[in-house]
């Protein structure tokens, strides 16, 4: 009888040991299941999000392309009907001026408005020169930047210091486009709104980023009392997010504004 019960004993023994081993066994299982199906969800949302990264991608490039054709169209209406006409304009004024005894003062306000015309034909060429040209394509984003720095130096009412080391470096089309474009924005609002006297703009790159530091001495605002997710600034995060890039942007009441932008090259 005791053998009995020791066998009974050593054959429950047995049976616990074997259920304990099919119990972790299964618990295994289903973590090693659970884990699995949380890879392979993070892989498909991650695929997903590249696939939708992509698209924008995709999307901002033809935004840009749509954006230089019309631009080269109105280029070339700037140079074959505006241009035209204000050349046939200025003609007529010399000829008038040949023609016609007038008065001094005539005459000197038809020189006075000739030579209006035809600094207004100047600026007109080199815009239709500019908008007819894929200049983002052709020169680089220091040749791009400087440019634009220069037609506002050349007003002489602000001053915009550039700096850069990137004098011959050359990156994607659409990484200059948007650097461009922010770039341009920000010296118009700084005109326009933040009454600045200095625009200070620096590119560099540093460790596989390009940095665009974009700052002035306006105004400024405070960003807990001024409504900062306005379309302009939307647009700016939109484009850098589609670059894989980063804005950071401070301003404080008449300590000036300062945008900092980082895209990975």
């Amino acid at each position: 009888i005791r053998n009995i019960f020791y066998m009974g004993e050593t054959s429950f023994k047995i049976m616990l040991i074997i259920f304990n081993v099919i119990f972790i066994v299964f618990i295994a299982g289903i973590i090693i299941f659970i884990r699995a199906y949380q890879q392979k969800k993070t892989a498909y949302t991650n695929e997903l999000k590249t696939i939708e990264l992509q698209h924008k991608k995709e999307l901002l490039k033809t935004q840009v392309e749509i954006q230089t054709e019309t631009m080269k169209s109105i280029g070339r209406e700037i140079h074959d009907n505006i241009g035209q006409k204000l050349t046939l304009s200025s003609l007529y004024l010399q000829q008038m001026s040949i023609n016609h005894k007038l008065r001094p003062e005539l005459s000197e306000t038809i020189i006075n408005v000739n030579e209006i015309i035809s600094d207004s034909l100047s600026d007109l060429r080199y815009l239709s020169q500019s908008l007819t040209q894929d200049s983002v394509e052709t020169n680089t984003i220091h040749e791009l930047l400087k440019g634009e720095c220069n037609r506002v130096n050349i007003l002489e009412k602000y001053t915009v210091i550039f700096t850069s080391n990137l004098e011959r470096k050359e990156y994607l089309y659409t990484i200059k486009s948007v650097l461009l474009r922010i770039a341009q924005e920000f010296i118009q609002n700084s005109i326009k709104h933040a009454q600045c006297k200095t625009i200070t703009i620096s590119l560099t790159e540093e460790n596989n980023n390009l940095k665009l530091v974009l700052s002035d001495d306006g105004k400024g605002f405070d960003i807990k009392k001024t409504e900062t997710t306005g379309i302009g600034l939307q647009n700016i995060r939109k484009r850098i997010k589609l670059v894989n890039g980063t804005f950071h942007f401070y301003s404080e009441p008449m300590k000036g504004t300062k945008f900092t932008i980082e895209i990975p090259v």
